[in-house]
């Protein structure tokens, strides 16, 4: 079994246990207790020293829809880039690809931490920032391919995609007109985009020799 599909299995089981009230699910399996347990709250994190919290709110989804939509960007690009890892990293590409998921998460987290650290009300839940780490390194893997967004059948080049996801990441984070994890999207993606270019710089020449073939 993947590493990539051992975290989508581990990430659904937990879902499901902790999903709120409100979410349709199997009632023998509840622990909602597991959601404010395991949840982000930077205030918690910064003053109780809470750290774990950081990690384990990826475990968590509000609902089904939120879950399956982490989950699919998880499968279809995940097994990649891990596939990536394993041919660049040899023996230890396996356990540095679960390092890069798991820092993810975290290092997404940070800019709402400092943020949020005196706000006793704000909570965030999600793997978003460690799918879109997933999905920035893919790109940075392959910047050739194409992308499709959910209800539009339209390929999206790779290279339009990366730069007008964070530009709207960046935008709506700065506005706050809804409760998505914006800012966590934005630094997932940038971490994701970076992290295999610190550990192997020459990464970063072959992306732009291949968007200069592109172009």
């Amino acid at each position: 079994m993947s590493i990539t599909i051992a975290i989508i299995i581990a990430t659904v089981i937990v879902s499901v246990i902790a999903f709120p009230r409100n979410v349709k699910a199997i009632e023998s399996m509840r622990k909602p207790e597991l959601f404010d347990k395991l949840k982000f709250n930077p205030y918690l994190v910064w003053h109780k020293k809470e750290w774990y919290r950081m990690f384990s709110a990826g475990l968590l989804h509000a609902n089904w829809t939120h879950l399956a939509f982490n989950m699919i960007t998880m499968f279809f690009f995940g097994r990649n880039v891990e596939q990536y890892f394993e041919a660049l990293f040899g023996k230890f590409g396996v356990l540095l690809f679960i390092l890069f998921y798991v820092l993810a998460l975290g290092i997404s987290s940070v800019y709402d931490l400092y943020k949020n650290k005196n706000n006793h009300y704000y909570n965030a839940i999600g793997a978003s920032g460690g799918v879109s780490a997933i999905l920035f390194a893919a790109i940075l893997f392959d910047p050739s391919m194409s992308l499709y967004l959910m209800f539009i059948p339209i390929p999206i080049p790779a290279l339009l995609f990366g730069p007008a996801y964070l530009l709207y990441s960046h935008y709506m984070g700065k506005k706050q007109m809804d409760n998505i994890g914006h800012d966590a999207h934005f630094w997932g993606a940038v971490f994701g985009f970076i992290f295999p270019v610190i550990l192997k710089p020459f990464l970063i020449l072959l992306f732009i020799k291949e968007v200069t073939n592109i172009l």
